[in-house]
């Protein structure tokens, strides 16, 4: 299985995840020639802008290590330009869904990050 691969299960499983936890999914991979959002989902009335970070093993540390201060301005510079363009009036905030393991488990969900 190419990374390729396996990021696109990441976030079929994050996007399950959510979806079994009252969200529904607005976007995946939405993208503009500058960023890019892994999945973007809504819950009452707040959007969620959700970065998926998978590892296969915990050996080099969590996925949500990777989240960095650089990651997370991208995250809020792909966030503002989603509301931009959408016009978005709504709450809306930076989460991370963190995925493990050969069976794609979501081990960990940070919605305010």
């Amino acid at each position: 299985m190419t990374s390729f691969d396996a990021g696109r299960q990441a976030e079929s499983a994050a996007a399950d995840y959510l979806k079994q936890h009252g969200f529904a999914i607005v976007a995946r991979n939405w993208r503009t020639l500058w960023c890019e959002i892994d999945v973007i989902a809504q819950k009452d009335r707040a959007v969620y802008f959700c970065e998926v970070k998978y590892r296969q093993t915990n050996n080099q540390g969590s996925g949500l290590d990777y989240i960095t201060p650089k990651k997370l301005q991208q995250m809020r510079v792909a966030a503002e330009s989603w509301v931009q363009l959408t016009g978005w009036t709504g709450e809306y905030q930076l989460s991370a869904v963190e995925v493990s393991g050969d069976d794609f488990a979501v081990t960990a969900f940070v919605e305010t990050i």
